[in-house]
């Protein structure tokens, strides 16, 4: 049986990671390699793990990254622990399913990983650790004077024994327990891909993902990054659930049903009229949130075509929240994949849209990237969220390291 943490005040381990640093120093090691793995909640298929080279303020090197397919059956079994979990929203004991999603994602890590020492023709002593960030089954933002909860199932534990490779998991927790969003986690990486990018700030970076969220980079100030960020909307999650819903695959592959769809402004107007999309940041999503019930009943292309327009009048109305209006966004994630939500979000926004491929990044790998640099930041005792990207009262680290 597969214990579940889900009362996290947490880094539960700082054994692990006084004793992991102590041997980082005592070598002298000034940067190490690390693998980081993302599976998002639009359930695409695929495991996104990659590694850099990092020395937890700067990135040093990009290694190589893959974007690694499980089976349907594995999709199913975490797909039935999503529903599970939204049954269950923290209420009395947890779903049995969550025990098999557990082993199920671990052990599609666990491959991922192999697959991806494989292609760098590395082995798991060349690596000093992996940050595994897991599934999100379930994510409920604080409100009011209510602190938040979140879960994303791995057995970090596991994956250390099956990979050779100490594990640092559970990063959103630590956050949430000490009254902040748990989302997004991603900022300081941002900054720090930004920079190796050689972008002159202010920057943004606009994540599609099952949730769309955005980063602002405000430059330097000594050692700290001036950051700004939040989910702002939904985004591939509920275009991927409505063609799934109607059989058609599992995501309007080059927007070709958004294409030949009619925008409903009306239902758009409603779902936009939610507070929530005017209120000041920190905030987050859960996937489901803003879920394709919002385009029931329309024909599938009308759908997508909606859906599409939604996110990107959710990103223009989120621009809008900050302080400095960006004029330009680099996008990474499966979502600018997809050209008619690319320019629907263009049209909208009226900004400049770099791909985040086109200056020597790489989209599809941002989010695991996070994770390996993520763990690199707990590992040597730095925050991984701040005031300005989840709502934690000072900078603050995370994270469970294995034994």
């Amino acid at each position: 049986m597969v214990s579940l943490n889900l009362d996290v005040g947490i880094n539960k381990d700082k054994a692990f990671f006084k004793g992991l640093y102590g041997i980082i120093k005592g070598k002298n090691v000034q940067s190490f390699w690390s693998i980081g793995l993302m599976t998002g909640t639009a359930l695409d298929g695929y495991a996104d793990v990659a590694m850099i080279k990092t020395d937890g303020h700067k990135v040093i090197e990009l290694g190589e990254y893959a974007l690694v397919p499980y089976s349907e059956e594995k999709r199913t079994i975490l797909a039935d622990a999503v529903q599970a979990a939204l049954r269950w929203q923290f209420n009395g004991q947890a779903p049995e399913i969550f025990t098999l999603a557990t082993e199920t994602i671990t052990e599609i890590y666990a491959n991922a990983i192999n697959a991806l020492l494989k292609q760098a023709n590395m082995k798991p002593s060349d690596i000093s650790f992996v940050g595994g960030h897991g599934l999100t089954v379930l994510h409920i933002p604080p409100k009011n004077d209510n602190y938040g909860k979140t879960l994303q199932l791995l057995d970090g534990e596991k994956l250390a024994k099956m990979t050779g490779i100490k594990t640092i998991y559970d990063f959103r927790t630590n956050d949430v327990k000490h009254g902040g969003q748990g989302a997004p986690l991603a900022p300081i990486y941002h900054a720090a891909m930004l920079k190796y990018a050689r972008i002159n700030a202010p920057a943004a970076v606009l994540n599609l993902g099952g949730v769309a969220n955005l980063t602002y980079w405000g430059g330097e100030n000594g050692d700290i990054d001036k950051l700004a960020a939040f989910d702002c909307g939904p985004a591939n999650g509920p275009i991927n659930e409505w063609v799934e819903l109607h059989n058609k695959g599992k995501y309007d592959e080059n927007g070709e049903f958004a294409k030949a769809g009619k925008v409903h402004q009306n239902i758009i107007d409603m779902v936009l009229s939610d507070a929530w999309f005017g209120q000041p940041y920190p905030k987050s999503l859960d996937r489901y949130d803003y879920s394709a019930k919002i385009v029931s009943g329309l024909s599938l292309e009308d759908g997508c075509a909606t859906l599409s327009s939604l996110v990107a009048q959710a990103i223009n109305k989120g621009l809008d929240l900050f302080e400095k209006r960006p004029t330009t966004l680099v996008v990474a994630g499966g979502g600018r994949k997809n050209p008619k939500l690319v320019e629907d979000i263009k049209a909208i926004t009226k900004t400049n849209i770099i791909d985040a491929d086109e200056i020597g990044l790489r989209g599809d790998a941002v989010e695991a990237e996070c994770f390996a640099f993520l763990a690199a930041r707990s590992v040597l005792g730095l925050p991984i969220s701040f005031p300005e990207t989840t709502g934690v009262q000072k900078p603050l680290s995370g994270g469970i390291g294995s034994s």
